[in-house]
């Protein structure tokens, strides 16, 4: 519990700080943009004020017009379009024309320029005005949007690594698992070996034959429970089961294993009987897990109903005890490997309870829902392949 509260600690500082790095990203480049903005305003003004200069003056000196000239072709990136008081066209800069239409394309770019702003007037005297229009350069138009696809880029290599390290972690995680799931197997094999005999032993004392059959029936839940952990990491074999009955015959085994308190409820709403391809030891561990689960939600009383019933293409098996319920914050954790909400859990049960139905019968399940103190109802979903 505390390692995922930690996990989400980080992944809030993480989201935290990209979102303080892409504020202050944007408000240095939005302060630069403004005055790049200003200057070529003031860059089109003392163009104008050239223009006008060299229209007014009649006999400027040899100075004022090499700096009149140095100041017009100064201009090397604010497109500009100079017009007289009657709206015509008479000299442009920084405008890239196409080979046709050159005439038609002005007139497109002076009507983006009046809608940029109002022009600059330029006053010639005796009543005549010339007007200026002008927008932002290329390189002010792109160094705007340079801070959004910066941060678009870092946001897709930041999903990208994301997504690479959580599979990576997902990878080592499953190895671990599998590596603790096989351990166990054999861990459980010897002294499940060493009970087969014991039992011969007893046998030939001529112990009472209904408690050998029980102790056999034990036995070989060892071996089943020995086989399941050593199949996880393999890919089982599917074969056909008639699901009806593989449930009805679980909830029968953990009925008489249970306590007198616990009351067991299987609905089979399915039409007729349905063979679906199961791995059945491991189909049957999962409602183990399940039922087990619940019981110790409802503290060793209450009731479990089982509901199989089919939706189109697959048949779905709702889980549903009277026991505490869960919070949402464990329901987003609960098939999480080490997730417990248990003291001394391990958190592998329904972690493996997911890889079984998902990964190795293509199923699904989840928690329908759960509310605290209403209970919990678990909805497991498989595939049904109809006969051709």
């Amino acid at each position: 519990m505390q390692i995922y509260s930690t996990n989400r600690r980080w992944k809030f500082l993480v989201i935290a700080g990209a979102v303080v790095i892409s504020v202050v990203s944007l408000y240095y480049t939005n302060n630069l943009v403004r005055e790049l903005r200003e200057e070529e305003q003031n860059k089109v003004a003392l163009w104008a004020e050239a223009n006008r200069l060299l229209v007014v003056e009649s006999d400027p000196d040899e100075a004022m017009v090499s700096l009149i000239f140095e100041i017009i072709r100064d201009n090397n990136t604010v497109p500009v379009i100079l017009t007289d008081n009657r709206g015509n066209i008479l000299s442009h800069r920084n405008i890239k024309l196409p080979r046709n239409d050159q005439g038609e394309y002005l007139k497109h770019a002076l009507e983006k320029m009046k809608k940029f702003g109002p022009p600059l007037e330029v006053d010639l005297g005796d009543g005549e005005y010339q007007y200026l229009y002008y927008q932002s350069s290329n390189l002010l138009t792109r160094l705007r949007w340079f801070p959004i696809v910066q941060l678009l880029v870092v946001f897709v290599f930041m999903v990208i690594a994301y997504i690479a390290f959580s599979a990576t972690r997902r990878r080592e995680e499953d190895q671990v698992w599998v590596g603790m799931a096989r351990e166990t197997a054999h861990q459980l094999g010897t002294p499940t070996s060493s009970l087969l005999a014991w039992l011969d032993l007893l046998k030939m004392k001529n112990v009472d034959e209904n408690l050998l059959k029980e102790m056999r029936h034990d036995i070989g839940r060892l071996q089943t429970v020995a086989s399941r952990f050593s199949k996880i990491g393999s890919r089982p074999d599917l074969l056909p089961e008639d699901i009806g009955e593989v449930v009805t015959g679980m909830i029968g085994y953990l009925r008489k294993r249970s306590s007198s308190l616990v009351r067991f409820d299987v609905k089979d709403e399915l039409v007729e009987s349905l063979t679906i391809p199961l791995s059945r030891p491991l189909f049957e561990w999962v409602l183990e897990n399940l039922c087990k689960n619940a019981i110790d939600a409802m503290e060793g009383a209450g009731e479990i109903s089982l509901t199989l019933s089919r939706s189109r293409d697959r048949v779905v098996l709702d889980v549903s005890d009277t026991g505490k319920g869960m919070t949402r914050a464990v329901q987003r954790n609960i098939f999480r490997p080490g997730f417990s909400t248990k003291s001394r859990g391990w958190g592998l049960g329904l972690s493996l309870s997911k890889r079984i139905i998902e990964q190795y019968h293509q199923g699904e399940i989840t928690v329908l829902h759960s509310a605290p103190g209403k209970g919990t109802t678990f909805r497991i979903s498989l595939p049904v392949r109809d006969k051709a």
